[in-house]
């Protein structure tokens, strides 16, 4: 028999956070993050990590686990996920993965099988440096030359997906599109139920405002000076992360902490819109709309729970 599953995803600021807290207590779960940033320790704020007094007992996994200067991709991100699903499943519970890293969740819940070559090599060194010395979009530019689709799906700032792309296309001679299709087809291993938790736009957006507004009060820019400190800088993944990269820039000269923070909102507004997008071409899905059940979680939550009765 296959073993039960939940995910829970949807936007960022969408309200996962508590609703996945209820959803555990009611059925005896565990939460597996699905996000590509708590998994680091000393980045709390930008993350909106949740804290250790907030988890109301229950257990957390892939969260404050890696140090900021280690790299996590998605190939990382199943391994740790698949060992953190078998623990809760050996203790009878339910594991509910709960984030907005779409890509990360595919991965997992279709055992997407990567052949990407994970130690750096004289290829992906080339493409580097052609990004650096080039710039971003000329290196997309190379992506929409060999795989038109792979490059549409892609924003040309996630430089890191785009090497891929042109990593595998160069390795393999087949397009990273494809072969993506191809895993798409396959089956999940597991009895899962994939809820996606979503909202007006306006009130998405206000509440992504709302969001930047508390981090920067909650003290974001010394959270960023503290890391800056301890040696981490924008070549790390970690400092990629929206909200991070921009106060950085701030910290170093290169804009104002009011631009910063414009940046921050206006790009964690695409990145929300970027995630619908996604979900949006996912199969399996059902839709919380939160305005259908009048914003009240309680509603929500009974919705979920109406699959397990």
């Amino acid at each position: 028999m296959k073993r039960p599953l939940i995910i829970l995803t949807g936007p960022t600021a969408v309200g996962k956070t508590s609703l996945s807290l209820s959803l555990a207590k009611e059925l005896d779960g565990e939460i597996v993050s699905a996000d590509s940033m708590q998994v680091y320790r000393y980045m709390d704020i930008g993350t909106a990590k949740i804290r250790e007094e907030e988890r109301q007992g229950i257990p957390h996994h892939l969260i404050d686990v890696l140090d900021p200067w280690e790299d996590f991709n998605v190939v990382r991100f199943q391994k740790m996920a698949r060992e953190a699903l078998e623990e809760i499943w050996e203790r009878g519970h339910i594991p509910i993965v709960t984030g907005g890293t779409g890509f990360y969740i595919q991965a997992l819940l279709y055992d997407i099988h990567f052949t990407e070559n994970n130690e750096d090599s004289s290829l992906r060194k080339d493409l580097e440096n052609y990004a650096r010395e080039n710039g971003a979009e000329a290196l997309h530019s190379r992506l929409v030359e060999v795989d038109e689709k792979a490059a549409s799906q892609i924003h040309f700032n996630n430089v890191k997906r785009v090497i891929r792309a042109l990593e595998f296309y160069y390795q393999t001679g087949k397009k990273m599109s494809e072969h993506n299709e191809e895993e798409r087809k396959r089956t999940s291993p597991y009895d899962f139920k994939y809820f996606v938790l979503n909202d007006e736009r306006e009130h998405l957006y206000a509440g992504i405002n709302r969001r930047v507004d508390l981090m920067m009060e909650e003290g974001l820019v010394e959270e960023v000076r503290k890391l800056k400190e301890m040696g981490c800088d924008s070549a790390m993944v970690s400092m990629q992360g929206l909200g991070y990269k921009e106060i950085l820039s701030h910290l170093e000269g290169e804009y104002t902490l009011d631009e910063a923070v414009y940046k921050i909102k206006r790009d964690t507004r695409h990145f929300a819109k970027r995630q619908i997008t996604w979900f949006k071409r996912e199969r399996d899905v059902i839709w919380l709309h939160k305005p259908d059940y009048d914003y009240d979680e309680t509603k929500i939550r009974e919705a979920v729970l109406s699959y397990y009765i």
